[in-house]
C-alpha cells in the first residue's frame, strides 16, 4: 500500500484545537494563580507563568516532532521506548531528588524531570504492542498476565517513590483491558473490592465480616435454590467460630475476632468440599471463593491501611470519608479550595479578581489545584467550559480509536483516554473533595513542563497513528 500521506490534511485538526485550546485557557489560568504585582508581564521568565510559556514553546516542539516522524518508529520501538523510560524510574529511586516527600524527580541546574510522566506514554506503547502480537486474546490467562505485568510493574517503581498519584493512573490503564476483550467479571470484582475497601475503613472488620458470611449464604440459597444448604452452611460456620472464639478466650488470648472467623470459613470451606465435588456445585465454589477471597481483602486493608500507607495519605482518607476533621492541618487544601470555588458563584468574581487566588489561601494553586482558580474566578460557567472541553477531547479520542485499523493504535488510543481520563476525574475531584488529595496534574493545565510535555506526547503520537491509520504497520 502506498505509504505517503499528506499528514496535514490527515491530522485530526478539532483534537489539536482542543489541546491549544486548553493549553492556553491553562497558560492564563497559571497567571491568574500566581498573579504578582510587581510582575504583571504574563511573559516574565522569573515567574511560574513566564517559565510556562517555555515550557508550551517547548511542547508545541514535541508535538510538531511526534507527528513528523514515521508511524512504524512508534511500532517497532515500542519495547525499546518502554524498557528505557521503566530504566529511568528504577534510576530516580536511586538518584533522584526528593521533593513533598516523594523521590520522583531528576534535579538538573536550571530544570527537574520526572520520568513518570513520560512513563505513561511508554507503558501505554508496550500496552498496545504486546496486544497487537498476541492479537489481543485477553480470554486466556496467559495473555492476561503478560498484559498485567506491563502495567503493573510502571506501578510497583511509583509506588515506591512514594508516587500513589502515578501508581493510580498506571493501574487505569486496564480499562483498556476491558475494551480489547477482558472478562466483565474482572471489572465487576475491581469495583466490588473498591466498595469494599471504603466499607473496611467505614465498619468495624468483625461485623463487616458477618455481613460478608451472611452475603455468602444467601447467594448460596438464591443459587441453588435450596435453604438447607445455606442453612446447614452457616450452621458449620457458627459452631466452628464458637469453638476458636472459646479456645482464643480462655487459652491464646491473643487472636482478633475477624481473624477467628476468617479461619472458621476456611475449615467450613474443607468440611463440605466433599459436598462441592460429587455435587459439581460450582456456584457453591465460586461464592466459597468470593467470601474467603473478601475476608481476606478485608483484613489485609486494615492492616496496610494502618501500617503501610503513610500518616499522610491516611489521614487524607480518613478526612474525604469524614472520619476525621482537620480543616486547619492536612484537609486545608481541600476545605480552601472548596471554598474558593463556591465563591465563584454562576459567572464568577472575574479575571484576575479572585480573593482567595490573590491571598494565596490555596496552596500549589497553579499546579494540583489550578481547578480552584477556574471555580472562583469564572464560576460555574467558566467551570463548565473546562470540563466540557475535556470531555469533548475524550469522546473524540474515542471516535479516533474506534476508527483504527490496527490493533496496535487502537490499544494506544485507549491508553490514551484512560489516562487523560483518571487525570482530569481526579484532579477535578480532589479539587471539590470528591476524592482523596493525591497530587496528579490536570492535564495541559496544570504548572510543570514534564507533565505538560509527557501529556502532549501521548496525545500527538495517537494523532500521527491516526493520520496514517490507512497504511500497514507491518
Amino acid at each position: 500500500m502506498k505509504r505517503s500521506i499528506n499528514l496535514w490534511n490527515s491530522l485530526d485538526k478539532t483534537s489539536v484545537i482542543l489541546f491549544l485550546l486548553l493549553v492556553i485557557m491553562g497558560w492564563f489560568n497559571i497567571y491568574a494563580a500566581v498573579y504578582n504585582e510587581e510582575h504583571t508581564r504574563i511573559f516574565d521568565l522569573s515567574q511560574r507563568y513566564g517559565k510556562q510559556f517555555i515550557w508550551i514553546l517547548a511542547a508545541i516542539v514535541t508535538g510538531i516532532f511526534a507527528l513528523i516522524i514515521d508511524n512504524r518508529f512508534y511500532f517497532f520501538f515500542a519495547w525499546f521506548i518502554y524498557g528505557f523510560l521503566m530504566l529511568l524510574l528504577a534510576l530516580v529511586l536511586v538518584f533522584g531528588t526528593e521533593i513533598n516527600g516523594a523521590k520522583s524527580w531528576f534535579e538538573f541546574s536550571w530544570f527537574s524531570l520526572q520520568p513518570s510522566e513520560f512513563a505513561k506514554f511508554g507503558t501505554a506503547l508496550a500496552l498496545a504492542g504486546y496486544l497487537n502480537t498476541r492479537r489481543h486474546d485477553l480470554t486466556r490467562w496467559k495473555v492476561i498476565i503478560p498484559a498485567s505485568a506491563i502495567i503493573l510493574f510502571p506501578a510497583l517503581l511509583t509506588a515506591l517513590q512514594p508516587d500513589m498519584g502515578s501508581t493510580i493512573v498506571f493501574i487505569a490503564l486496564f480499562l483498556v483491558l476491558f475494551r480489547e476483550g477482558m472478562s466483565p467479571y474482572v471489572f465487576v470484582s475491581g469495583m466490588l473490592a473498591i466498595i469494599l475497601f471504603f466499607l473496611t475503613l467505614l465498619v468495624n472488620n468483625f461485623y463487616l465480616s458477618i455481613a460478608l458470611v451472611v452475603l455468602a449464604l444467601l447467594l448460596i440459597w438464591f443459587a441453588t435454590r435450596r435453604w438447607k444448604i445455606a442453612l446447614g452452611g452457616g450452621i458449620i460456620i457458627t459452631i466452628i467460630t464458637a469453638i476458636f472464639y472459646l479456645i482464643n478466650h480462655y487459652v491464646i488470648q491473643s487472636i482478633d475476632n475477624e481473624i477467628i472467623l476468617l479461619t472458621a470459613v476456611l475449615l467450613s470451606g474443607l468440611l463440605v468440599s466433599w459436598y462441592i465435588y460429587v455435587k459439581k456445585a460450582i456456584a457453591v465454589f465460586v461464592i466459597f471463593l468470593f467470601l474467603l477471597g473478601s475476608l481476606v481483602f478485608v483484613n489485609s486493608v486494615d492492616y496496610g491501611f494502618n501500617h503501610v500507607l503513610p500518616d499522610h495519605q491516611r489521614d487524607r482518607i480518613n478526612i474525604l470519608l469524614g472520619i476525621k476533621s482537620d480543616p486547619h492541618g492536612t484537609g486545608y487544601n481541600v476545605n480552601q479550595s472548596i471554598i474558593s470555588i463556591g465563591s465563584g458563584g454562576l459567572t464568577g468574581k472575574g479575571y484576575l479578581q479572585g480573593t482567595q487566588t490573590k491571598f494565596k489561601f490555596v496552596p500549589k494553586q497553579s499546579s494540583d489545584f489550578i481547578f480552584c482558580t477556574i471555580g472562583e474566578e469564572w464560576g460555574f460557567l467558566g467551570s463548565f467550559v473546562v470540563i466540557g472541553s475535556y470531555l469533548f477531547l475524550l469522546l473524540r479520542l474515542i471516535f479516533l480509536a474506534e476508527r483504527q485499523r490496527s490493533v496496535f493504535s487502537r490499544v494506544y488510543g485507549y491508553g490514551v483516554v484512560s489516562i487523560l481520563f483518571i487525570h482530569v476525574f481526579i484532579n477535578i475531584g480532589m479539587a471539590i473533595g470528591i476524592v482523596p488529595v493525591i497530587g496528579i496534574p490536570l492535564p495541559f493545565f496544570s504548572y510543570g513542563g514534564s507533565s505538560l510535555w509527557g501529556f502532549t506526547l501521548l496525545l500527538f503520537v495517537f494523532l500521527r497513528l491516526d493520520a496514517s491509520r490507512n497504511e500497514y504497520l507491518v
